[in-house]
């Protein structure tokens, strides 16, 4: 196996990732490591440092097809390895940043985020000094998913955009929708949804183009989250179980277990806790199994959601605590702060006032350092709750209002308008108990019109009415594959049949045959092709049959010729047909003048002189399409007969024509140009390049004695 062979398998196995088919390119990839260990040192294609570089780009590709379904452990085992060789051997530059920002995904998934941050900037560093803007673009989004663990999501954005900008400059479509479904996820976390949605479906709608299952099936997840957010759950759920299809279809257990997680709070939200516990379960089985820290976490905390519902509050607390205590350790702020709060709705419901205050100013400390607006309008939301509760020790109006006030600047600036609603109920509550009823009607009719508003059929219908666009958009996508197709079908026809035959059967014509009365046939021969076959690998005899009927090819459409047929190393050209042509001789010499002189000296890879043997003759002959499925253009007749002996009975590098040929060529308005033999036994025709050797008569087989000629260029 030569290196341009394993290169396309390898190529092959990274283009199966991008289409999400995470099984086919663990196969190809471990294929491709199985056939580098049989290449022995001093193999002749291959050098050592081809194997090696293609050896640490296999196991990068393993190691990706792993961490993308979910096999993190096993993915930093092989990312590690193709580090060590890239190090070891000097790998290219390229492969070895490629290498360390491998490393650098898996440690993202693992959670480990410092160690992730440390392979990205060492990723980019090389990929700075190289000049790879591909590279550096890929790692600056890398950095950015790390700050978006660690709740950052300013500094997210920022090198989001970064890398968006190098992915636009340089026309990636894979690096843009990824990058876009990233920003989309940035801005979901800020409480933006109407941004995050737009991002989300243009990220999408590039996904559909190249046909990347893994990136719809992400998008199809993101847009369900965003309707659960907009609190449609029927949408929600058909969405995510969408993504969770895809992501059954393609192993991807890291999806699998973030979309049954998805669909568990949408069922909790829908106060189904059977079946939100049901899914948070399974969702917790595939975590532990692949080894996720975050993804553990957040279904333990949300386990805890469900206990803390029927109220079995030490249950909740344990589940919350293990949560916490799995945040802290990864270094997930936002992880971190959303426990806290949790726990503190749990002692507030245990009516431990004041351990619940210390938890909710705990989680607004981390809030408020992390930029998260909703997440401190929430919890400025619980903690005016709780100074406004009389039964408090701490009980204090003034804190109360400061805190509530602020609580809805904020969720009116994030447009979070259930989280405003609610406030606005607090205060008129607040305002009520202190008799202030001018503020009290204020704030009651704003709980009321918001309330209304949310839960109102307006926002059911832009929610169906997103839902019937995005099918108007489906259905348009749809067509257009449908036409793509047709056309890419409709240029397969074209190249494998005359045009003017595909056009019939394109416009539905069902049997095609037609008579030609006057053509030229040509054939060609290698000769001595049995025993050359056996002297060259398989390889070298397909590219070389390749490469010289490829050839004839394009010699054939310079003159107007039509290819019929290959058999083996036979090749077989009409001039004539199916459209008629009256010089057709002319242009069928000219061709075989044409393809001899670039078979003149032809040779192997290996050395091996190929010579051919031409014929050619003048007839008519019947053409048509053969067979439903793979079916094909021939021709029969004596004239394709008899130019096929001419072929057979002529000599190496020389063309062969019959005497019906001579007679074509040499015509000119229905008049020959010399009607004796003795006139062309040998002579240059004066408005052709080429000189005529009589072979007098001789038997040719199958057809008795003929007059036959060699045709030569003058």
């Amino acid at each position: 196996m030569n290196d341009e062979t394993l290169n396309n398998l390898l190529a092959k196995a990274n283009e199966s990732i991008n289409t999400g088919n995470y099984d086919e390119a663990e196969t190809l990839a471990g294929e491709l490591l199985a056939e580098l260990e049989k290449i022995s040192e001093s193999g002749d294609t291959v050098t050592a440092r081809q194997r090696d570089t293609t050896h640490c780009k296999a196991l990068i590709t393993l190691s990706t097809a792993k961490w993308r379904r979910g096999d993190y452990h096993e993915a930093l085992a092989l990312a590690v390895a193709a580090l060590d060789i890239a190090e070891e051997k000097n790998i290219d530059g390229d492969t070895y940043a490629k290498a360390l920002g491998n490393i650098g995904t898996v440690y993202l998934y693992l959670s480990d985020n410092p160690q992730a941050l440390t392979y990205y900037q060492k990723a980019i560093a090389i990929f700075e000094e190289i000049g790879s803007k591909d590279g550096i673009a890929s790692n600056l989004g890398n950095i950015g998913s790390v700050y978006k663990n660690l709740s950052d999501n300013p500094q997210a954005l920022t090198y989001y955009q970064k890398a968006h900008a190098i992915y636009e400059e340089i026309g990636s479509k894979v690096g843009i929708a990824r990058n876009l479904g990233n920003i989309g996820n940035a801005y979901m976390d800020l409480s933006d949804n109407p941004q995050a949605l737009t991002y989300f479906q243009k990220s999408l709608a590039i996904f559909e183009e190249i046909g990347s299952k893994d990136g719809i099936a992400n998008n199809l997840g993101n847009i369900g989250i965003v309707y659960w957010n907009l609190s449609d759950y029927p949408q929600a759920l058909i969405y995510l179980q969408k993504a969770l299809a895809i992501y059954e279809e393609i192993g991807s257990k890291n999806g699998i277990a973030r979309n049954l997680t998805s669909i568990g709070i949408v069922y909790k939200n829908l106060s189904d806790n059977p079946q939100a516990l049901t899914y948070f379960q399974k969702a917790l089985a595939i975590n532990e199994e692949i080894g996720s820290k975050e993804g553990i976490a957040r279904n333990l905390s949300s386990i805890g959601s469900v206990y803390a519902n029927p109220s079995d509050y030490p249950q909740a607390l344990t589940y919350y605590q293990k949560a916490l205590a799995i945040f802290e350790e990864i270094g997930s702020k936002e992880g971190i702060a959303r426990n806290l709060s949790s726990i503190g709705l749990v002692y507030l419901n245990l009516l431990d006032n004041p351990q619940a205050l210390t938890f909710y100013q705990k989680a607004l400390a981390i809030y408020e350092e992390i930029g998260s607006k909703y997440g401190i309008a929430s919890n400025l939301g619980h903690i005016g709750v709780l100074y406004a509760n009389m039964e408090f020790d701490g009980y204090d109006t003034d804190k109360a209002e400061e805190s509530f006030l602020s609580a809805i600047a904020l969720s009116e600036d994030i447009g979070a308008k259930r989280n405003l609603y609610e406030v606005h109920k607090f205060l008129a509550d607040l305002y009520e108990t202190q008799k202030r009823w001018e503020e009290f009607a204020v704030q009651f009719k704003k709980y009321h019109t918001l309330c209304l508003e949310v839960q109102s059929e307006e926002a059911t219908k832009q929610a169906q009415q997103m839902e019937h666009r995005r099918k108007i958009e489906e259905s348009e996508r749809d067509r257009q594959v449908k036409l793509a197709r047709f056309q890419e079908q409709e240029k397969i026809l074209h190249n494998i049949l005359p045009s003017k035959i595909a056009d019939r059967m394109l416009d539905g014509e069902k049997t095609i045959a037609d008579s030609h009365e006057n053509v030229s046939v040509f054939f060609s021969d290698i000769v001595g092709f049995t025993t050359l076959s056996q002297r060259v690998s398989a390889q070298e005899l397909v590219g070389m049959l390749n490469a010289i009927f490829t050839q004839f090819d394009h010699i054939a459409r310079e003159h107007g010729l039509e290819k019929i047929k290959t058999i083996g190393d036979s090749y077989m050209a009409v001039c004539g047909a199916p459209i008629p042509v009256a010089n057709h001789a002319e242009r069928t010499a000219l061709f075989a003048l044409d393809v001899a002189e670039f078979m003149k000296n032809y040779q192997t890879d290996s050395g091996d002189k190929v010579s051919i043997r031409i014929g050619l003759h003048t007839g008519s002959v019947v053409a048509g399409i053969i067979g439903e499925n793979k079916f094909a253009y021939d021709m029969w007749g004596d004239a394709v007969n008899t130019a096929s002996r001419m072929e057979s009975h002529g000599e190496a590098g020389k063309i062969h024509v019959s005497e019906e040929f001579m007679k074509n060529l040499l015509m000119v308005n229905g008049e020959l140009l010399m009607e004796e033999e003795d006139e062309f036994s040998s002579l240059t025709i004066n408005h052709l390049p080429l000189t005529i050797i009589s072979r007098g008569e001789m038997e040719i087989k199958g057809k008795g004695m003929m007059k036959t000629y060699f045709l030569e260029r003058a």
